[in-house]
């Protein structure tokens, strides 16, 4: 349970910290930050396995690639989802999930218990 929460808290910070360089998003609070990162982890757990099953042809003509639109697809989903949350286009949706990724590798690493 621990490990969960530390999770989420990682998340919700990178979430946070990515909102904050990025113009084209805004996260209320600190709150709703926990809660995109909540509401993105279950979607990610959930549905991002049938799309990415669903759409494994494309993204195999890609190279991968079209995984980007995906998880920016993803992201714009929780911003219809979680209220305080906004995104402006697929575009900042794509920056928002790369700059969320390196962030939340980046606080891991800091927080490892190696």
């Amino acid at each position: 349970m621990m490990k969960f929460l530390i999770n989420l808290l990682v998340s919700a910070a990178a979430v946070f910290v990515a909102a904050y360089f990025l113009p084209g998003v805004s996260v209320d609070g600190f709150i709703t930050a926990i809660i995109v990162a909540l509401v993105l982890g279950l979607i990610n757990a959930f549905i991002r396995p049938v799309v990415v099953i669903l759409t494994l042809p494309i993204n195999i003509l890609t190279l991968g690639l079209f995984t980007f639109i995906i998880n920016a697809l993803l992201v714009l989903l929780v911003t219809m989802i979680v209220p305080g949350f906004v995104v402006n286009g697929i575009l900042w949706a794509i920056i928002f999930s790369i700059g969320v990724t390196v962030v939340r590798t980046v606080f891991s690493m800091m927080v490892s218990e190696d």
